[in-house]
């Protein structure tokens, strides 16, 4: 099971930046790294809730569709892959898989579209939005391993962020650190060991050598 931002995509750079643009323009000065903090891993309707929390204002009803179609301007234009995560895709194309994001179902679409990724994942990409509650409650890889036909911990999970490990965790499924991001700064890799991770890798190579073993020699 993979998260999506963060991890298959080079997202968080470009969504955080909107994000930080859209706040300061609302009168909240914002750079990337407050965006970081406060909005990363939620799901839309989170991320919209905090922006009008933090702001102090009653946000048109059309905000979520601006706020979006800005963020999805930007993937348009500039989204990339996280390094080796095409290769990593192809080389383990044989084992089943999933997504399973904090991203509203339009926006994986969106992404999964500029990447070329669509094919890889077709029927297999679970959003938070469609679940009761969001990382880090298990509810999405619960739900998405239901779907897939796995049991939990025989799951594998993929995450980038604090919140989502623990979610695996909660879940049951092994759980993985991956650092590779642009955004993932010196010492992350610490907050993910302290969220639960079990193994935490710093590229898809490392993530490779690290999963051979388990799938060969389950637990």
């Amino acid at each position: 099971m993979f998260d999506f931002d963060g991890v298959l995509a080079d997202s968080e750079v470009l969504s955080n930046s909107v994000i930080a643009e859209i706040v300061t323009e609302l009168g909240v000065p914002t750079n990337i790294d407050d965006a970081y903090r406060t909005y990363m891993g939620k799901r839309l309707n989170e991320v919209i809730e905090t922006i009008a929390r933090v702001t102090g204002r009653k946000l048109p009803d059309d905000f979520a569709d601006h706020y979006q179609q800005r963020t999805f301007d930007a993937f348009r234009a500039r989204l990339k892959p996280v390094a080796g995560a095409q290769g990593f895709l192809a080389a383990w194309r044989d084992v089943p898989n999933c997504i399973a994001s904090s991203s509203s179902p339009e926006r994986l679409a969106l992404s999964l579209e500029v990447l070329n990724m669509t094919a890889l994942f077709a029927g297999r990409v679970f959003s938070a939005s469609n679940v009761p509650r969001g990382k880090p409650h298990p509810d999405i890889f619960l739900h998405a391993a239901e779907r897939i036909g796995i049991e939990p911990a025989d799951c594998i999970v993929i995450e980038d962020s604090a919140g989502g490990v623990m979610a695996a965790r909660a879940a049951g499924a092994t759980a993985i650190g991956l650092t590779a991001a642009s955004h993932i700064k010196a010492g992350f890799d610490a907050r993910l060991r302290e969220a639960g991770a079990d193994h935490v890798a710093a590229s898809f190579a490392e993530l490779d050598r690290i999963i051979r073993p388990l799938l060969q020699n389950p637990a």
